[in-house]
């Protein structure tokens, strides 16, 4: 497993101004970089990949649907312009030099229509993710499809689900992202999600229940790392949790996070709290 860390310690928007955080990650110890995918038109994708080029970090993506792009919507049109913007997101990552687009990229964050998925989302769910499968083998990437909570969708919760629909998709480059934050909610055993999953695990964000410190909470991290390790989970591991500066109005953390803890804590206290369950000290 290699550790890396989401931008969304620090920000939501992923800007020119925040291009100088490329060598910082490297320099804080991590091999991968995270970075949010809401409009792939808004990223500078020259600049960002010769920053990553030059750093030697690993970059993946978190694809987040912006409002009016949804593969599940009852619209035809609708869902064809959330298919071509899937497309659009594989091929920009593909650019950026990325190997692995993951998210809740199956409807909106907070899309709740107020019904349970029917069998007709379902299929529009399974055939959005067939149309990009020529284009993940063409760019050599993943995509690992995140379930989240049900505070944020009604259609895709649990890594049950979630194994359904990346085998009705039927592809070996289409798996599942684990986050410890939404599945702390939604999953009965964390241990139990990541062997009922197996080799469609593709990409775990290790976040704590408050999307703080990592290791201050009730999540059972060793417990977790050590099912990772069982089941031989050779993917990245992300910290994703929410640092807080007065400076990044629109990072997650400006909302949500403690205010005693920066972005650097986060990621420094996080990264060794890693470590040390990935090799424990003898």
């Amino acid at each position: 497993m290699k550790i890396g860390i989401s931008a969304f310690a620090w920000t939501g928007p992923f800007t020119a101004r925040h291009l100088s955080l490329v060598p910082k990650v490297k320099e804080m110890g991590f091999s991968i970089f995270e970075i949010a995918m809401f409009d792939p038109a808004e990223l500078n994708v020259q600049a960002i990949r010769r920053e990553f080029a030059q750093s030697g970090l690993a970059c993946t993506i978190c694809a987040i649907l912006p409002p009016g792009i949804n593969p599940i919507d009852p619209d035809p049109q609708a869902r064809a312009r959330a298919r071509q913007h899937l497309a659009r997101c594989i091929e920009t990552a593909a650019e950026l030099g990325a190997h692995l687009v993951g998210g809740p990229v199956f409807a909106p964050i907070v899309y709740l229509p107020g019904h349970r998925p029917t069998t007709d989302e379902w299929q529009w769910a399974v055939e959005a993710f067939q149309s990009i499968t020529g284009l993940l083998d063409q760019a050599g990437i993943t995509l690992a499809i995140e379930p989240v909570n049900r505070s944020e969708t009604f259609f895709l919760r649990t890594a049950a689900k979630a194994k359904q629909l990346c085998e009705a998709v039927g592809h070996p480059r289409v798996g599942v992202t684990l986050d410890t934050f939404h599945a702390n909610v939604e999953e009965k055993s964390l241990p139990g999600a990541i062997e009922l999953l197996g080799p469609l695990l593709k990409h775990v964000h290790a976040s704590e229940n408050d999307r703080s410190l990592l290791g201050v909470g009730h999540i059972d991290f060793p417990a977790i790392v050590e099912a990772l390790t069982r089941t031989g989970y050779a993917g990245d591991l992300i910290l994703e949790g929410f640092g807080y500066s007065p400076d990044e109005t629109q990072g997650p953390g400006y909302l949500w996070a403690e205010q005693s803890v920066s972005p650097e804590e986060l990621a420094t206290s996080g990264l060794a709290y890693l470590q040390t369950l990935i090799r424990p000290t003898p």
